[in-house]
């Protein structure tokens, strides 16, 4: 699973959600690409089986990009514990998604497969998506 080397903090505050991705919002990489469509919170986990669920699904075929990375940690406390003491510790990973930010980039599959495989690995996200097709693509014939 992703997660970062270093911090510069270990428990950042949660932050808001509001506005629109202004970076990462367009294809950059591949010809196929899953978009978010509203914001929320992305685990390292979450990222990761929908990795997995694409790169399976194309059998091992063509390349993907994932084009977040969960940079945010999130604390929790241990259950039944007395209010107090503290900010708990670091739990797991977030990546931050706002309304626009490309999730997944994918090339070197047929349009149907990259479509199927995108919509395995969308329902494994906790944030609504849609299937973008880069511009500039041709089916090869």
């Amino acid at each position: 699973m992703l997660s970062p080397k270093r911090t510069k903090y270990r428990k950042p505050h949660r932050g808001n959600r509001k506005g629109q991705a202004l970076r990462g919002n367009k294809i950059s990489f591949g010809d196929f690409a899953l978009q978010a469509l509203e914001p929320g919170w992305i685990t390292s986990r979450q990222i990761e089986a929908g990795r997995r669920a694409m790169s399976r699904y194309a059998k091992r075929g063509g390349k993907l990009w994932i084009r977040m990375f969960p940079d945010r940690s999130i604390t929790a406390r241990a259950a039944e514990t007395r209010m107090g003491a503290g900010k708990g510790a670091p739990d797991y990973w977030v990546c931050i998604v706002k309304p626009g930010k490309i999730l997944y980039e994918l090339a070197g599959v047929p349009e149907t497969i990259a479509r199927a495989s995108m919509r395995i690995a969308a329902y494994k996200m906790p944030v609504k998506t849609k299937f973008l097709v880069r511009d500039e693509y041709v089916a090869p014939q």
